[in-house]
């Protein structure tokens, strides 16, 4: 009996159970409103269609039926190159944008096939002629796609993705572009039996130039001249609305051009297609094909090999996402936009399609288009219909070689110039390797080995680095000990001002964090701090179609117990304490710069920005990378940060844009004893 009495008592004690039971109980009394919000994250709509503006209505249409008009072309090239009959591009092209308008967190966004999604499924394509359609094949990675993109998203684990950095990203892209480029060779020059692989492709074209068509390399290469004059007009004279709008629907305009002509020289010369001049892409589209799953015995042989597909796709798009929020200043949310990612794809495979997801190019030019709202992806739904429906006889004379001019200068952007790799090899050597590893293996092996090589050497580096951490002595000659020991013990004063933010990271900034470190710090400040009133942070109503920044900011705000907002002290300093950081890569410079310039847009151009405990080698990084740092007291003003010894000297040194002059005083405290509390006196500059 006394065992069992001292057993319950025990167990009443136990801090685990103790502390397991005021976590279930904290759970279950917020389990209603964070299902609430759950719930309202997943239809942003529902936050920004009471918002909308009907003045935003023409920008809306004038976007869609732009971007529309691209997605037909690329639809159509983008199919070519996942090896499937090319109509189902346009079939995988009019659901996501209809499912977008609802889930997405963007304005600018336009998702449909890509490039890098129809490379990486040509592949499994290839690897099971035979015993499947390829169609089926496509549809299947699609289904794929979508159940890793809606457990990612729903379960809100995008921070997953953070894995690939940025070097390695690039490798893997420019390694799929120049794969794309060869593989297009072909249909442009007119040659047949051209290998796969990156060295065969390249010794069969050169080998086979002898016996190109005439008739076809003239097609193809003066669609591409036809494309680059327009794109380099446009970026000639950036002001010309004309030449704009040209520039932005070449692709369409070239595959008008170039179809009317092959309709004229090849339609007199009867069915028979081997007495064309050229090949065509024989499109045949008669409506959409009648909904089905997917057939389960080929998901199951596709299910490994969609994983790379699915990681490769997923970081483009919620790139490509996060890269226009910052520059048309709104937040996205990374996790909806995979969730949505997920949803699309699933949904969309059941109409016989390909993988879907984000596209820099059309992004760009429905960002340039001015476009205010996702409402504007319903009239791209409606041009990929009409074209479906209605346009099949016109589409089936496309030539093969325009597709292919289409694709090369679609993806010809896509390669990173050598001063980008140069860059990473200044920075950081591990930088280097992992770009380079990526792109070599993924030319000459494959594009889903080099992807998980380059991850996979990233993740035993940042191990080794973990395991085997470097020590370095500290030299004490500019110093002396009765210095350094007042510096450590004065440390931060008592009574920082309401204006100063400081923050501490607590490990090593590198690709892993970055992201989420960045995030952290803007929360902080957009919490506790008043926006600097502009036509950037002024009323929702008045900026734009967003709300996912301002729900964000309300949901902190009241966690933080923040009541009355008027009563927000503005921000004018943000001091960031390196004293953990003993690794810093490219990854981490590039969220770093990214802070800077929205802190800016947030606080004002005066705020300031100050580096504390910056190790030797975190500030060589720095510098390596183009960043621009220099010692407390020597900046000349034009956007360099200062680095400062310790944080008291940060925070007590003059203010250089506002104005302010540090001043310490002593004040009694309750007990008698003396503290520190900075006062500043604002004075006009000089």
């Amino acid at each position: 009996m006394d065992s069992a009495k001292k057993f319950i008592s025990e167990q009443r004690n136990d801090y685990t159970w103790n502390r397991a039971g005021e976590l279930t109980a904290q759970g279950a009394r917020a389990l209603p409103t964070a299902s609430a919000y759950y719930l309202i994250d997943k239809l942003p709509i529902i936050g920004w269609l009471p918002k909308y503006n009907y003045r935003w209505l023409v920008n809306d249409v004038i976007a869609g039926l732009t971007v529309g008009l691209m997605l037909i072309p690329q639809g159509l090239s983008y199919a070519k190159i996942a090896k499937i009959p090319v109509q189902y591009g346009l079939y995988s092209s009019w659901l996501p944008p209809m499912l977008y308008t609802f889930m997405g967190t963007t304005k600018d966004l336009s998702t449909g096939p890509t490039s890098l999604i129809g490379l990486l499924t040509s592949y499994a394509v290839d690897d099971l002629t035979g015993q499947y359609a390829p169609s089926d094949v496509a549809a299947a990675m699609a289904c794929m796609m979508g159940v890793y993109g809606m457990a990612v998203g729903f379960l809100k684990l995008g921070f997953l993705l953070e894995f690939v950095s940025l070097p390695i990203l690039s490798g893997f892209i420019t390694a799929v572009a120049i794969t794309i480029i060869l593989k297009q060779t072909d249909s442009l020059l007119g040659e047949d039996d051209v290998r796969d692989g990156t060295a065969h492709g390249v010794h069969d074209i050169f080998s086979k130039l002898p016996s190109a068509g005439l008739y076809t390399c003239i097609i193809g290469f003066t669609g591409i001249l036809f494309l680059t004059i327009l794109d380099k007009s446009a970026k000639r004279w950036p002001k010309n609305k004309v030449l704009w709008l040209l520039s932005a629907s070449r692709a369409f305009l070239c595959l008008v051009l170039f179809t009317g002509v092959s309709y004229a020289v090849n339609k007199p010369r009867g069915p028979d297609t081997d007495n064309f001049l050229w090949e065509i892409a024989a499109v045949k589209t008669d409506g959409l094909r009648t909904p089905m799953f997917p057939k389960t015995d080929l998901i199951g042989k596709i299910a490994t090999r969609t994983i790379a597909l699915f990681v490769g796709a997923a970081v483009e798009h919620s790139g490509v996402a996060r890269a226009f929020g910052v520059r048309n200043n709104y937040e996205t949310d990374q996790s909806q936009e995979l969730a949505y990612f997920g949803v699309a794809n699933f949904f969309n495979s059941f109409f016989h399609a390909m993988g879907v997801g984000g596209a820099m190019s059309r992004t760009s030019v429905n960002s340039s288009c001015n476009v205010k709202s996702p409402l504007s992806q319903l009239v791209t739904m409606a041009v990929v219909l009409i074209s479906i429906y209605e346009l099949s006889g016109a589409l089936y004379w496309i030539p093969k070689a325009t597709l292919a001019a289409i694709i090369i200068c679609a993806v010809w952007p896509l390669i990173s110039k050598p001063i980008t790799f140069y860059t990473y090899w200044k920075t950081s050597l591990a930088d280097f390797i992992s770009s380079m590893l990526t792109l070599w293996v993924s030319l000459f092996i494959n594009n889903e080995t080099g992807l998980l090589v380059g991850v996979g050497f990233n993740i035993v580096y940042v191990l080794l680095r973990q395991t085997f951490s470097r020590v370095r002595t500290i030299s004490s000659d500019d110093q002396s000990e009765l210095e350094q020991m007042i510096d450590q013990s004065r440390g931060v004063p008592r009574n920082t001002p309401n204006d100063v933010r400081i923050f501490r990271f607590n490990n090593s900034f590198f690709f892993a964090n970055s992201y989420a470190v960045r995030t952290a710090i803007l929360d902080g400040i957009r919490t506790n701090h008043a926006p600097m009133y502009s036509t950037v942070n002024g009323a929702e109503a008045e900026r734009n179609w967003s709300v996912v920044a301002e729900t964000h900011l309300r949901r902190l705000r009241k966690k933080a117990k923040v009541q009355d907002i008027s009563a927000l002290p503005p921000m004018r300093l943000l001091i960031l304490d390196f004293v953990k950081v003993n690794h810093f890569d490219y990854t981490a410079l590039r969220h770093l710069n990214d802070l800077v310039k929205e802190l800016k847009k947030y606080a004002g151009k005066d705020v300031e920005v100050r580096f504390v405990n910056v190790s030797y080698y975190v500030r060589q990084r720095m510098e390596r990378g183009g960043f621009l740092v220099c010692d407390a007291g020597k900046s000349d003003d034009n956007g360099t940060i200062e680095l400062y010894p310790s944080i008291a000297s940060a925070v007590l040194a003059p203010r250089k844009n506002s104005g302010a002059v540090a001043e310490v005083v002593q004040v009694k405290g309750d007990d008698s004893s003396s503290a520190e509390e900075v006062n500043y006196s604002h004075q006009e500059k000089a």
